[in-house]
């Protein structure tokens, strides 16, 4: 054993890591989640009734080539209390790991989109400034390092604070984020993923598609770390 893992197994006893996912103490080289989690999270998977619910999702915007989503999301779940730990309690670890860990699924998968560039959904200046980070920044990040596909957060620009989508109907949701996003800078990108972290209605993915669209881009590629069940 070396003096790296006996200072961890020490810090470790005196400040014991836990699983974000379900808070049993993390041992030995596990990080952020552990393995037991790692494995059993709910996924999405490329077959099954969920591959038609997400193909329907934008059935309107017929440029958008596929949609895949990682984990099914659930009220007081797992995977609500690991996107919680990314938004609301500063852990970025945890959006590293789970767009790492998407990113080597859909690799195995064989459902990697041939795509140039990950964009990720950006938040208002105002809310990024107040969290002290754009969380989808950190899902496209490790997407990235998994997948080799680059990424950008500053390409897309939200304008303007938008109203929680909660508890909105589709077409008010569609109503709120519509002209929320603008092209900061010229791009010549043909096919895009967009990455995002929960996937409800798809109206703010679909409006930040029309805005690519608009700009030039001829495919568009869904990818958000979870699917909300309804």
């Amino acid at each position: 054993m070396n003096l790296k893992s006996i200072l961890r197994d020490f810090t470790d006893l005196l400040f014991p890591r836990c699983c974000e996912s379900c808070d049993v103490v993390l041992v030995g080289n596990e990080e952020t989640i552990c393995t037991a989690c790692r494995i059993s999270l709910p996924r999405v998977g490329n077959k099954g009734l969920n591959e038609e619910l997400l193909q329907y999702k934008f059935v309107n915007v017929p440029q958008v080539v596929s949609t895949h989503s990682f984990l099914l999301f659930t009220k007081k779940g797992k995977v609500q209390r690991l996107l919680h730990a990314l938004k609301y309690k500063g852990n970025k670890d945890v959006g590293i790991l789970l767009g790492y860990m998407f990113g080597q699924e859909m690799l195995t998968s064989g459902c990697l989109p041939d795509a140039e560039i990950i964009l990720s959904i950006p938040l208002h200046k105002k809310k990024q400034k107040a969290r002290g980070y754009n969380q989808s920044d950190l899902l496209a990040e490790g997407f990235s390092k998994a997948t080799g596909i680059p990424w950008s957060g500053s390409i897309l620009e939200r304008t303007r604070h938008t109203a929680t989508q909660t508890g909105k109907t589709k077409i008010e949701r569609r109503e709120n984020v519509k002209g929320v996003f603008v092209i900061k800078e010229k791009i010549s990108y043909q096919s895009v993923i967009i990455m995002d972290d929960v996937l409800t209605t798809g109206a703010t993915l679909e409006e930040c598609a029309e805005t690519l669209l608009a700009a030039g881009c001829r495919e568009i590629y869904i990818a958000t770390i979870a699917l909300a069940q309804h």
